[in-house]
């Protein structure tokens, strides 16, 4: 006999405002005992350090949480120049301290080298997987792994203040990108080191900074006895720039049941979202290479 799942059936996607000093596992689980939930999952982890978007998908969702992870993503950051940590970061231990005699103006051509296409080491504190284990553990023992470096695109590197000590940027970057390194890779550039005091994310995808939530405001209005679904955004929001296609109801019970089906002006490769005739999500289809909608994610309603 199977054991029965603990919490309830509840799909959709929270847009949580994740306070610093928490992992994004324990915001997850928090979040999670509040809805009661039987199963969510985060999209891409914040360093506790961090503050700003975690969406937390919950129920048939979790499904999509790839897209978010692979979505690009805006950050604030303020980096103290001087100080160089092996984390990145204010939590590690100072390996380098400099003086700083830096310029706006040398600041400024310097920031130039992280724009656009640029390669990036990942750092040993990531969560970066080696052998089944995230990097950080084999940092925390001592142990440094040869990682490769990885390509990235930095969309928007905008300077918005500098102290002659702190700089603080606003940067929209690509799927996997390390604000921390930047911050580390410009303390280098600037001959004098550098680490992070404060990163906040921004966005996430198209989601609305407006429709993020607080630990604090989720756990008062479910003190108040109230519920807390009507927050969550639609199991489909993560993937809303793929294209759509909507069948009949005898094709969707086909679709449904994993079976690929007849559909239209469609080319081998792509990824649409799929809908019945009554505008229910039904999933993501791949068109094969006999022109048809195969099912690749499946929403099962309970």
């Amino acid at each position: 006999m199977g054991r029965r799942k603990k919490g309830r059936s509840v799909s959709g996607i929270l847009l949580l405002n994740k306070p610093q000093g928490m992992s994004s596992n324990a915001a997850l689980q928090t979040v999670k005992r509040l809805y009661g939930a039987a199963k969510a999952g985060h999209t891409g982890a914040l360093d506790p350090l961090a503050t700003g978007m975690l969406p937390l998908c919950f129920g048939e969702a979790t499904k999509f949480s790839q897209f978010l992870l692979d979505s690009d993503k805006g950050y604030r950051v303020i980096g103290k120049l001087g100080i160089r940590t092996d984390s990145g970061d204010s939590t590690g231990e100072i390996i380098e301290q400099k003086p700083v005699d830096v310029s706006r103006k040398t600041l400024e051509k310097a920031l130039e080298n992280f724009r656009g296409d640029i390669m990036q080491i990942p750092s040993m504190f990531s969560a970066l997987k080696h052998q089944g284990q995230p990097l950080y553990k084999y940092a925390r023992k001592g142990i440094e792994i040869e990682r490769p470096a990885r390509p990235v695109t930095i969309y928007e590197l905008d300077l918005i203040s500098f102290d002659g000590e702190f700089v603080e940027l606003e940067i929209e970057c690509s799927k996997g990108t390390y604000i921390r390194n930047i911050i580390d890779d410009l303390g280098q550039e600037l001959g004098c080191g550098a680490h992070v005091t404060l990163l906040h994310r921004t966005f996430v995808a198209d989601y609305p900074i407006e429709q993020m939530l607080t630990i604090e405001q989720l756990e008062q209005e479910r003190a108040q006895g109230e519920s807390l679904d009507h927050h969550l955004m639609p199991v489909d929001s993560p993937i809303m720039y793929l294209d759509s296609a909507e069948i009949d109801m005898e094709s969707a019970n086909y679709f449904s049941h994993g079976q690929a089906i007849n559909y239209p002006n469609v080319a081998e490769g792509d990824l649409l979202r799929v809908y019945d005739e009554q505008g229910l999500f039904l999933g993501i289809a791949e068109v094969d290479d006999e022109d048809m909608l195969a099912p690749k994610r499946l929403v099962v309603y309970s």
